[in-house]
C-alpha cells in the first residue's frame, strides 16, 4: 500500500520517522510530509501554537500538495493526533482512498459525508483530547456516512502513547496498537490486490480472450 502519514502537533519527530520505517518494513510505501517545514515542539502547548500560527487551511494545503500527486495510487491516509484529523479530512475527500488509519486523533464530519472507507482508530482510554462523548458521536456519524469503523481503546495510556520520546508513551499499548494496525494494512493490501486482479481480468474479458459471457 501507499501510505501518507501525517505528524502530530509536535511536528515531524523521530517517532514519526520510526513509525514510517516500521510500516516500510511491512512492505508499504510511506510518505511523511513535514507540515511544519522543519519546526518541532517540545510541549503540546508549543505545538498548538505553531499549528495556530500556520493555520488550518494552510496545513491542509500543505498536506494536499504532498498527497494530491499520489492519490491515483489509491492511498491509505494515516496520522497521529492532529495528523489524524488532517488524514481524515483528506481521506473523506478522496474517492480513490483505500483506507484511513487514525492514531490518537479524529476530526469533525460533514453532515453530507459519504464514504465506504475502512477506518481504524487507536485511542487512549480516557483521552482528554478525545473524550467519550465526542468519540461516540464521531463513531455514529462515520457509520452514518457509510464507513466501516473499528475503534481500539487503550486503558491508562497517555494521549500520544506510541511516541517513545513523550511522557505519554506506553510500550505495551504501542506494540498492541501497531500489531493491530499492521494487520489492518495487510488486509487492505490484500483487498487492493484482489481488486487489481479483477480489473485486469475484466480488461482481458473485453478483448474476447477470456471471460466470455452467455
Amino acid at each position: 500500500m501507499t501510505i501518507v502519514l501525517f505528524h502530530s502537533a509536535y511536528g515531524l519527530r523521530p517517532a514519526v520517522h520510526a513509525a514510517a520505517d516500521r510500516l516500510r518494513a511491512a512492505g508499504h510505501e510511506v510518505h511523511v510530509p513535514d507540515l511544519y517545514e522543519g519546526r518541532t515542539a517540545d510541549t503540546v502547548e508549543e505545538g498548538m501554537a505553531i499549528k495556530d500560527e500556520i493555520g488550518r487551511d494552510e496545513l491542509l494545503m500543505r498536506a494536499v500538495t504532498v498527497s494530491g500527486p499520489l492519490s491515483d495510487r489509491g492511498l491509505v491516509y494515516a496520522g497521529f493526533s492532529l495528523g489524524g484529523s488532517i488524514a481524515q479530512n483528506l481521506a473523506l475527500a478522496d474517492e480513490r482512498a483505500r483506507g484511513l488509519l487514525l492514531l490518537h486523533g479524529t476530526s469533525d464530519i460533514a453532515d453530507d459525508a459519504a464514504t465506504e472507507l475502512p477506518v481504524q482508530l487507536h485511542v487512549a482510554e480516557p483521552d482528554p483530547f478525545e473524550p467519550d462523548d465526542w468519540l461516540n458521536a464521531w463513531y455514529l456519524r462515520m457509520r452514518k456516512a457509510g464507513a466501516d469503523v473499528e475503534i481500539h481503546r487503550y486503558r491508562g495510556a497517555g494521549h500520544l502513547f506510541t511516541d517513545p520520546g513523550l511522557d505519554d508513551y506506553d510500550a505495551e499499548a504501542a506494540e498492541q496498537a501497531w500489531a493491530v494496525a499492521l494487520d489492518f494494512l495487510a488486509d487492505l493490501a490484500a483487498e487492493a490486490g484482489e481488486a487489481g486482479e479483477a480489473g485486469e481480468a475484466g480488461e482481458t474479458g473485453e478483448t474476447g480472450e477470456t471471460g466470455k459471457g452467455s
